[in-house]
């Protein structure tokens, strides 16, 4: 799963809002799923635990898209080069091809061979550190959103070994399918949170806008600073893509899990995070991979150039001094507690 900088900054009890004149509580349902934890906030007067409704939607995701489980419909691919779709597969892959031909195929969900080559995998390699030239060629070769076919509800390779990984983006938008179950329940004031990908609506238990707290390393890398920024979120999704969570060091550079598909190497610049807003969950956790490799200038140039992807962005990197320093796109700004 994809490293996360993010903390939820809003009581983690059941407490009474504070709207004059009404009766609504603040109710949390978390525990573990996809690898990771996960948060539901709600504000309802009804305060039974949806735990086990929301335990279900994880299941039928994980049915679909989980590579940790065996007989999911992406390892039934993975294993035979097809596969027929449910609604939730189909959707993600559409998505994941779209925003493949949005970034040039810097994001790319066939890198599942260069992912688990560099050890980043549900099984590890037999070997640690960067792999060979020759193995990453190899793997390259089965690498390419092109070799994806879909017709009607049926996923097909046109090149036999091409394998898929989703973790780029599913996330995302389990996160949207979680917020829109609570949508159809008449509860309109959440924040869910899956690894620290997070979408928002209406507001939190004191009637304000819900607050996130973003923190970064300190400079060695092995604690955290303070939070460094304060966002607001509302009707929004936000996702974070780092280098400080999962990673390996060789020598003096650090290799992470974000994995150019282009390239076939592991993110190794001095990016440690890139956090983006946009209009779900889904479309800033499909694009987060792809800007943190894009770099900080590209990716901030590809924001202002593709306005209709509704994309806004805070990076934080280490300058050539070793100081942690920050860039944003101009309407994250709109976002920031300053």
């Amino acid at each position: 799963m994809k490293m996360i900088l993010l903390l939820l900054m809003c009581f983690c009890t059941v407490a009474m809002a504070q709207t004059p004149g009404s009766s609504p509580k603040l109710v949390v349902c978390e525990g573990k799923a996809q690898g990771t934890y996960f948060i539901v906030k709600y504000l309802s007067s009804d305060t039974a635990s949806l735990q086990t409704r929301i335990d279900s939607v994880f299941a039928v995701i994980d049915q679909s898209l989980s590579l940790y489980k065996p007989g999911s419909l992406i390892n039934q691919f993975n294993a035979t080069g097809e596969v027929k779709m449910d609604a939730h597969m189909r959707t993600v892959i559409d998505k994941a091809i779209y925003t493949s031909k949005a970034t040039n195929g810097i994001f790319d969900i066939t890198v599942k061979p260069l992912v688990y080559l560099w050890g980043f995998g549900v099984t590890k390699p037999s070997f640690k550190g960067v792999p060979p030239t020759d193995s990453i060629k190899k793997a390259l070769s089965y690498v390419g959103y092109r070799y994806l076919k879909i017709k009607g509800d049926h996923l097909t390779t046109t090149k036999k070994g091409v394998q898929i990984d989703c973790n780029g983006i599913a996330q995302g938008y389990t996160v949207d399918v979680l917020g829109r179950f609570l949508d159809q329940l008449g509860i309109h004031d959440y924040l869910v949170d899956v690894g620290g990908e997070l979408c928002a609506k209406g507001v939190n238990q004191m009637g304000n806008p819900w607050r996130i707290g973003i923190e970064r390393p300190a400079p060695g890398d092995t604690t955290y600073e303070p939070i460094q920024a304060m966002v607001t979120l509302q009707d929004k999704g936000i996702a974070t893509s780092g280098n400080y969570r999962r990673f390996f060091d060789q020598g003096r550079t650090r290799f992470a899990h974000t994995i150019d598909p282009v390239s076939g190497i592991a993110l190794h610049s001095r990016i440690i995070s890139v956090t983006v807003i946009a209009k779900d969950c889904f479309t800033a956790d499909a694009f987060d991979n792809p800007l943190i490799l894009m770099g900080v200038e590209k990716g901030l140039k590809f924001i202002a150039q593709h306005p209709a992807y509704g994309l806004e962005a805070l990076y934080i990197y280490k300058a050539a001094d070793g100081s942690i320093k920050e860039a944003y796109s101009p309407g994250f700004k709109d976002f920031l507690m300053l």
